[in-house]
């Protein structure tokens, strides 16, 4: 249950699906823009909530990407992520 809590947290999942679709470390600014300019205190918010749960790390320079834990995450949502494509083509 406590990881079903902190991914429903409002733009948590954003977030890591920004940090796995570059597969490189992304600046916190940057990181903001491809999130569509989410508050900087939200995203501050989520990186330390991702931080804490070993899902998100940052490099010596400050930039972040996710951690190997969080790289087994969006492996795991891997069906999750086929399921909604089917899904988004049924809706057409």
């Amino acid at each position: 249950m406590a990881a079903l809590d902190l991914l429903g947290r409002r733009w948590t999942l954003r977030v890591i699906w920004e940090l796995h679709r570059h597969d490189t470390p992304i600046g916190f600014r940057d990181l903001q823009r491809r999130c569509d300019d989410m508050s900087s205190s939200v995203l501050s918010t989520r990186l330390a909530e991702l931080r804490e749960a070993d899902i998100a790390g940052q490099t010596p320079d400050g930039a972040w990407q996710l951690t190997a834990l969080g790289t087994e995450l969006v492996i795991a949502m891997g069906p999750l992520l086929e399921w909604s494509r089917v899904w988004a083509e049924r809706r057409g």
